[in-house]
């Protein structure tokens, strides 16, 4: 799997996100020979920052996105359907009794959300009164009216890892750490230079580059030769906030404030509520993000006005924060940049192609990539059909996409094994899930515990499978264990990773 190719490729995607993944996936399954580089870990930046939803996008109605709403729902049934594991529905809960919109109009939006995307098994919407409903649990005030419709959550970065595991599957080559630091076109090929973390630099042939880095996508532009760079991207900054449970039930909140932006609050965790986002333009360089303080009040003070239960920055048990490349379509409000894409192809009888990708969402990651796929095949032979539609990701191929029936014969197979861990598991790996439970019979097959229940034989599958080297990465990305294991699993997972590499080497 960490083979580097040993001629020229197809494609070399520059991006280890989710866009960068989706297409290595979908061009690996057409046989096409692919190379992806990412400078960090999968899904390290915005990829792994999002509000965690599959979702149409019900507040870019109000700036008459269309056809990206259409596109998105239209995608939301058929990922749950390709990864019921890390895919479920969320019914929301949108009160009315603050709104800054009259309830006729948000009414309105939601008839076309129902009927944009041909909804098919996602319930629609209705009507409650939220103080006589369990809707309304851990809201103040509790009255007035709410509409309750239905959207997806999301594992975000492991949805970017089981895209890139299935493109691997199918030929492609996956190189974490590993970054683009040149390229040179000619009239039929790229000869590009990437350097990894040892600090050797390969030379790679592509027919194709792929620009796919997020957040860095114009900083790839000034990397490579002849390239140009009259699209404008736009760096917003998103922030989220974790904090205990915050109200009873397994339904989401989408809240409105004055100033019209919204807020959602999701169940996380099991034990917490997971509060974002915010909209705030980007003037760095692109890099590792961090919550401000005004970022911090902004999502407190939307706690504060709507849920009973007192919260102060001390409480905040996890933040995180992402940029989001947008395409820049030059609006004044960072609200309402556009979250559509833009794909970009530069090319002509003297040069070989490039295309450069400018915004997008997690949501329509997939139909993204099939219509880069449609861009880049004049210039590829035998550049196949479309056929990621409905083809389930690794873990996913279950019947009748039926977590709960899934799990209900994994608890059948491993009786020893404690429930919660199973299901754990089970979500997080779906029917991969005995490539780490094997044939164990007890919890003590799994190796040693380094804490919260994170078992020797689950780091190694991660290490060997998808691409973790680091804490983080399995803490944070592969996982969100880091919220739940106790102090001191972060030192002993480093050191067994430690001993893996030196065992290696």
């Amino acid at each position: 799997m960490d083979q580097w190719p040993s001629g020229p490729v197809d494609l070399l995607i520059v991006g280890g996100g989710i866009n960068g993944t989706g297409i290595a996936r979908d061009a690996a399954g057409r046989g096409l020979s692919v190379l992806l580089v990412e400078q960090d870990d999968l899904a390290s930046h915005t990829s792994s920052a999002s509000t965690k939803l599959i979702h149409g996008g019900l507040r870019y109605l109000e700036y008459y996105e269309f056809r990206l709403v259409r596109e998105a729902l239209i995608e939301r049934e058929r990922l749950w359907g390709m990864a019921p594991h890390i895919i479920w529905p969320l019914r929301f809960v949108l009160p009315q009794n603050q709104s800054p919109r009259p309830a006729w109009i948000v009414r309105l939006g939601l008839f076309l959300y129902d009927h944009l995307g041909g909804r098919e098994k996602l319930p629609g919407t209705e009507t409650v009164k939220l103080a006589s409903s369990p809707f309304g649990a851990g809201l103040s005030p509790r009255g007035g009216k709410a509409f309750v419709y239905s959207d997806c959550w999301v594992e975000d970065s492991r949805l970017v890892a089981l895209n890139a595991l299935d493109a691997a599957e199918r030929g492609a080559t996956i190189r974490t750490r590993a970054r683009l630091t040149g390229a040179q076109r000619s009239a039929t090929g790229w000869t590009a230079d990437v350097t990894d973390a040892d600090g050797l630099t390969r030379q790679i042939e592509a027919r194709v580059l792929v620009n796919a880095a997020g957040p860095w996508v114009a900083d790839v532009l000034g990397r490579t030769s002849g390239c140009r760079n009259d699209r404008g991207v736009r760096l917003v900054k998103g922030s989220h906030i974790v904090v205990p449970q915050l109200y009873d039930g397994d339904h989401a909140f989408m809240l409105q404030n004055d100033d019209r932006r919204i807020v959602f609050a999701i169940p996380y965790e099991g034990k917490f509520t997971l509060v974002g986002t915010t909209d705030e333009a980007w003037g760095e360089a692109p890099g590792k993000a961090e919550i401000g303080a005004g970022e911090t009040k902004y999502l407190l003070d939307t706690i504060a006005r709507y849920f009973a239960r007192p919260v102060t920055e001390a409480d905040i048990a996890w933040s995180y924060s992402g940029i989001r490349p947008l395409y820049d379509d030059k609006s004044a409000n960072a609200s309402a940049v556009t979250r559509d894409y833009v794909l970009d192809v530069d090319a002509g009888e003297d040069r070989a192609p490039m295309l450069s990708i400018f915004g997008g969402k997690i949501t329509t990651y997939r139909k993204l990539a099939e219509h880069a796929m449609r861009e880049l095949a004049p210039f590829l032979q035998n550049a196949g059909q479309a056929w990621t539609a409905g083809a389930a990701l690794p873990g996913g191929d279950m019947p009748d996409a039926d977590f709960e029936r899934f799990l209900g014969g994994v608890e059948v197979r491993y009786p020893a094994i404690p429930l919660a861990l199973l299901r754990r598991l089970a979500r997080a790996y779906g029917t991969r899930v005995s490539a780490i439970l094997g044939e164990a019979r007890s919890v003590a097959d799994l190796g040693d515990d380094l804490g919260g229940g994170l078992h020797v034989a689950e780091v190694d599958y991660l290490v060997a499978n998808e691409w973790a080297r680091t804490v983080e990465d399995i803490l944070w990305r592969r996982s969100k264990l880091g919220l739940h294991v106790p102090t001191g699993t972060a030192e002993r997972l480093d050191a067994y990773l430690g001993q893996r590499s030196a065992v290696a080497a």
